[in-house]
């Protein structure tokens, strides 16, 4: 028997609450399963992060294992675009780190080329850049990066090749013999004239 309702109290009886409320749960700070979040991604940025690395990912081992197997043959044969793409990107870590000194101001200059040359975002250039990091450090001799990325462009196009690589080499606001010799090797392995790479240079200090 129910006890009578006490003065003030609503006599009618109240419905059990739901277990299929769609109101989300928050844990408490300090409960079980609570993380703080970090601070200055948005979750729809961080998810949208996390989809492109994971499609990049997913694709581009198999390039490079590919590329990089040819890259150490006698006889490579043809490049495509695709290979051209990493090729290049580790190109532009092989200068970078030609000083012996890999600054971030150079790893954020070979991010903006990527997405400028390739139509990526910041997460799809980053992911790509980290392969390239992969490659340059597996892969024998520049001569041949060079190659892959020669057969694979143009000859008109390869002026903005070499403009690009010499933005790498001036985005830590230093230019050494070293780095000055690669791009000379460089250019020539592209058949570019020594004029031509010049004039790409102050393009790209124009640039800075």
């Amino acid at each position: 028997m129910n006890a009578p309702a006490g003065p003030g109290t609503d006599p009618r009886p109240r419905a059990a609450p739901s277990s299929s409320s769609t109101t989300p749960v928050v844990p408490e700070p300090d409960a079980p399963g609570w993380r703080r979040p970090r601070r200055g991604i948005p979750p729809a940025a961080a998810a949208a992060r996390a989809l492109a690395v994971a499609r990049h990912r997913a694709y581009i081992p198999v390039m490079f294992a590919d590329l990089l197997r040819r890259l150490t043959t006698p006889e490579p044969g043809d490049f495509t675009e695709p290979d051209a793409r990493l090729a290049l990107a580790a190109l532009m870590v092989r200068v970078a780190r030609s000083d012996g000194h890999y600054a971030m101001a150079e790893i954020s200059k070979i991010d903006r080329i990527l997405m400028h040359r390739h139509d990526l975002d910041a997460w799809g250039a980053e992911a790509l850049r980290k392969e390239a990091e992969d490659l340059e450090a597996e892969a024998p001799d520049t001569v041949r990066f060079t190659r892959a990325v020669k057969d694979a462009v143009p000859l008109e196009e390869r002026i903005s090749v070499i403009e690009a690589l010499w933005s790498v080499v001036l985005a830590d606001g230093e230019r050494d013999a070293e780095e000055d010799g690669l791009l000379r090797l460089l250019a020539n392995l592209l058949g570019i004239a020594d004029r031509d790479s010049a004039l790409a240079r102050q393009r790209a200090e124009a640039r800075l």
